[in-house]
């Protein structure tokens, strides 16, 4: 069967229940004991990694390498979005909680798919501007009767799990700076545990920590100071203003945020958060006179009850290139030296696995799991990378590996105790990085200090062409001996989250096709075509004595909104296999073709370039490089002419803010709109040069030629 979304909730604190539908599941309370032995019910889904260590393992083995063949689509969900979708759904008692964009929360019958609630927190579209990478959310948490979502607008809201009616709400951030929340809570201790984004445009970070009956704020932890000399809000803050320099940008608000990962040990009673990418990514303009600019590229261990800080290890000392250390960390017992050791695993964007004491923060192992240029290696004594002078671009040009989509990002990786395996869905990126010695920070822009204009016009010649020979791929890697042991290649820029089970399957979306395979061989053993693209992860539950596999389709972000081409419409959907379903796929809708109805207009040549660096600050991160839109987004040079027409209503008076077109009178005057409308123009009449044509015959991207990459 399908279920239908018939709409979204009217008022900022509306939900919807499924009018005239006979009662669903009744949902039971999530205690902190419950979710402490989330292991023990391996039919649920109770928390984002499944359990408290992230390993994304389902114990389930109904569905096994001798009838995966049987597995079939039992039901699907239309979330009634065509944006990014990177929900990880929760399954408590029979029902399933997901969230969809715009950070709108959904409760399913586990069963049936059909919707129970839907609640919508009513962000405001113009919010979308200050979403570096599409308006996702990667989904809620559960405690007691209550789910929390974190609204890209920085609220934090707990909702009735029975109902979908708001019971409170509290802003996390400072409305007035461009905060946003992507990522999912996190309960532990009776405290809910959230994070926020936004370093690239300019904030400082942090995460908090409230309390999840009331909401009342319980404690905040800063990731980088205010200032040199302080007052600085803890003592960690105070070690860590040793490792700016005094002159560091502080306007800026450095960054640091933490806009996606944690992991909690019970038993070491420690809450693991990991820390993102400075303010601004030039470090000589961020902190001049260098420093490590701690605790950038991080990954803390705090106390859950009142924030302070234990220990931390810096991936990325200085980190300059976007490294972020907020990938998934996963907790586990592995045996090394030939004694049996607690650690924590992570894979960053960085291209090095690391393997730490989760105790005490020491470093047991870091080697590369992809390419990786920056850095020859990470020295075990010192804990610190060998960086490689040929990628210090603070003076000069440089291509880097990886580039700022990074190695690994947000797509969640998995550890199955079965195979001994880390399964990491990884990504060859490359990224040109110069200087801008004419950059100025401005307020609720992006502000990377990266020459960007002139890379862009660089870039224009081949920007469909820009992609590796194998974008994407599983990496089965081995944390004991640090070895790769098997990989599969994709022809997709998006990385899909992973999943694996007891049966020994690994059930991964890549491209349009969602597949299983052989965790111990990396053999394909099952597909599904579902026609649009995946990139979030799946999970595994019971319902009505059957084994279900659930994973949502819809692509967006940095890899599925920027990297990833695609001709059909991205209605985003929920999608549940279990052996011998039956029902139909829905089908993908062609994106309608595109035709270039520009104005006739003189265009100078120093309009354009005038109009090509405004783009690059305000415009790419949705609209793509060199006006090449993804398909998620409107794509600029096949614009209608009445949106040509109507260039200064609609970038400057806001008239289509409703669609998440913002507008953008306080960055940009008349004058500038007009120039990035000349650049638009031009992109849209440009001619393919032939390396782009024969990148179209080749079918859509062509390798990046070997000689720029170093490792």
């Amino acid at each position: 069967m399908t279920a239908l979304a018939l709409g979204v909730a009217v008022g900022a604190s509306a939900a919807r229940a499924a009018g005239g539908a006979p009662a669903g599941p009744t949902p039971g309370r999530v205690s902190s004991q419950r979710l402490l032995a989330a292991d023990s019910e391996p039919g649920s889904w109770l928390s984002h990694g499944r359990t408290y260590d992230e390993q994304r393992y389902s114990p389930l083995d109904r569905i096994r390498r001798e009838n995966v063949q049987a597995l079939g689509l039992a039901w699907s969900y239309e979330i009634g979005s065509r944006r990014g979708i990177e929900t990880t759904p929760l399954v408590v008692d029979g029902v399933l909680y997901g969230t969809g964009s715009w950070s709108v929360v959904f409760a399913l019958d586990a069963a049936s798919g059909r919707e129970l609630w839907r609640y919508d927190p009513q962000v405001p579209r113009w919010k979308g501007r200050n979403a570096c990478c599409d308006v996702v959310n990667r989904g809620v948490a559960i405690w007691e009767d209550r789910v929390f979502v974190g609204a890209l607008d920085g609220r934090l809201i707990a909702l009735d799990a029975a109902t979908g009616v708001p019971l409170w709400q509290v802003q996390t951030t400072d409305p007035d700076r461009p905060y946003t929340i992507t990522g999912a809570p996190r309960v532990v201790k009776g405290k809910v545990v959230i994070g926020n984004g936004g370093a690239d445009l300019g904030v400082r970070g942090y995460f908090s920590a409230y309390a999840a009956d009331t909401g009342a704020l319980v404690w905040r932890f800063y990731t980088v100071p205010a200032s040199h000399e302080g007052p600085h809000e803890s003592a960690a803050l105070a070690r860590a203003a040793a490792s700016w320099s005094p002159d560091t940008h502080w306007q800026s608000g450095a960054g640091g945020t933490v806009w996606d990962s944690f992991a909690y040990d019970p038993e070491l009673d420690l809450l693991y958060a990991g820390v993102g990418n400075g303010a601004i990514y030039d470090r000589a303009v961020r902190s001049p006179g260098g420093g490590d600019n701690l605790y950038l590229a991080s990954i803390l261990a705090v106390r859950p009850d009142t924030g302070e800080l234990v220990w931390h290890y810096q991936t990325t000392p200085g980190e300059t290139w976007d490294y972020t250390a907020t990938q998934q960390m996963i907790l586990a017992d592995l045996e090394l030296g030939g004694r049996p050791r607690k650690v924590l695993m992570q894979a960053p964007k960085n291209g090095f696995f690391y393997v730490l004491d989760r105790e005490t923060g020491e470093l047991l192992s870091a080697e590369k799991y992809a390419l990786a240029s920056w850095a020859t290696h990470v020295d075990l004594e010192t804990g610190r990378p060998v960086e490689r002078p040929e990628a210090d671009w603070s003076s000069k040009r440089a291509f880097v590996s990886p580039g700022m989509p990074g190695a690994h990002s947000w797509h969640p990786m998995s550890f199955s105790p079965r195979t001994g395996l880390v399964y990491v869905p990884t990504a060859t990126t490359l990224q040109p990085y110069a200087p801008d010695p004419d950059f100025e920070f401005t307020p609720g822009r992006i502000n990377l200090a990266i020459g960007a204009a002139d890379l862009l016009e660089e870039m224009e010649g081949f920007a469909d062409t820009l992609m590796p020979c194998e974008p994407t791929h599983i990496t089965a890697w081995d944390p004991v001996t640090q070895t790769q042991r098997w990989r599969v290649v994709h022809a997709s820029a998006t990385p899909g989250g992973i999943l694996t089970t007891a049966s020994d399957l690994l059930f991964q979306g890549s491209g349009t096709a969602f597949s299983a395979y052989d965790a111990r061989s990396g053999e394909r053993l099952w597909q599904s075509e579902v026609g649009i693209g995946i990139m979030a992860p799946p999970i595994s539950y019971l319902a009505g004595g059957e084994q279900y596999v659930v994973v949502a389709a819809g692509v967006g972000g940095v890899h599925g909104g920027v990297l990833e081409r695609f001709d059909y419409v991205n209605e985003g959907r929920v999608l549940a296999y279990r052996l011998g379903g039956h029902a139909p796929m829905p089908a993908a809708k062609p994106a309608p073709p595109g035709r270039v109805q520009v104005p006739r207009r003189e265009l100078s040549p120093d309009s354009v370039r005038a109009g090509r660096a405004l783009y690059s600050l305000n415009c790419t991160q949705c609209h793509g490089t060199a006006v090449i839109s993804s398909g998620e987004y409107p794509d600029l040079r096949h614009a209608k002419a009445e949106v040509h027409a109507r260039w200064l209503d609609i970038v400057l008076g806001g008239s289509r803010q409703a669609r998440g077109m913002a507008p953008f009178a306080d960055l940009l005057t008349p004058e500038q709109a007009e120039q990035i409308h000349d650049y638009v123009i031009h992109r849209a009449l440009h001619e393919p040069t032939w390396l782009e044509r024969v990148a179209a015959w080749a079918g859509r991207y062509a390798c990046v030629p070997a000689e720029w990459v170093v490792d």
